[in-house]
């Protein structure tokens, strides 16, 4: 049985309930990240005892998965997408955005599905915006085009994460890091043993983390695109 299709206990003099533990749960991780969540800090956030939170919740595993769920509801669309692609690309942004809210949702993403209410929901909408293509494409096709997207995401959303806690830990922006290691990457560059490194360094174009996860997002929807189209000659 999981967390959702579990009941609540009665309420008892002090209120609880689920929605007021995972809220702070989440204000705790967004403060410190997964390491700050704990039963006993969440209990303490609350202002009761460890023991209570046991009715509503069994581990922290649990508590994680009410935690994403809840940040589901930030993903899900204000409105009924246009198209597949719009779909798409509607809930990788809206991920991404959720993630820099939620630094510690990068850490859980890409593992199994999540099954809870909001989280679902967010599925059967992606899902919804393809129905039909499986018609000219078939199913399995559509289903890995999601998928394929996903997997984009998750590894887009997680290195930079990772770069943003990088800056914060050490102190150094993205250019303090470059100026700081700079003379070394010279000298290796200037032993000519990495010749198309040196081209990339020397003369590619340095853009933001939200233009590069935008652009590597179309070119995948591009590749989704072709995936998705029925071939010339009518022939599945």
């Amino acid at each position: 049985m999981t967390v959702w299709d579990r009941p609540e206990p009665q309420p008892r003099p002090v209120p609880l309930d689920r929605e007021r533990i995972v809220a702070a749960a989440i204000e705790l991780a967004d403060e410190g990240g997964l390491e700050a969540v704990s039963l006993r800090k969440v209990a303490a956030r609350l202002d009761t005892g460890p023991m209570r939170l046991y009715g509503f919740i069994s581990t922290k595993e649990e508590l994680f998965d009410l935690m994403v769920d809840e940040v589901h509801a930030e993903i899900l669309p204000a409105e009924r997408p246009g198209d597949w692609r719009e779909a798409l690309r509607g809930h990788a942004h809206r991920t991404r955005q959720a993630a820099l809210r939620h630094e510690w949702l990068a850490d859980l993403l890409g593992g199994r599905p999540s099954l809870g209410p909001n989280a679902l929901a967010v599925t059967e909408g992606t899902l919804a915006a393809l129905d039909g293509l499986d018609g000219l494409a078939g199913l399995d096709t559509t289903m890995r085009a999601v998928e394929t997207v996903g997997a984009y995401l998750t590894g887009a959303i997680r290195r930079e994460i990772a770069n943003v806690r990088a800056e914060r830990t050490t102190g150094l922006s993205k250019f303090d890091w470059q100026r700081a290691h700079g003379p070394h990457v010279t000298r290796m560059l200037a032993t000519g043993r990495f010749p198309t490194l040196a081209r990339a360094v020397h003369d590619g174009t340095d853009v933001d983390a939200e233009t590069s996860f935008s652009t590597g997002l179309e070119w995948i929807l591009d590749a989704v695109a072709a995936k998705l189209a029925p071939p010339e000659d009518g022939s599945r």
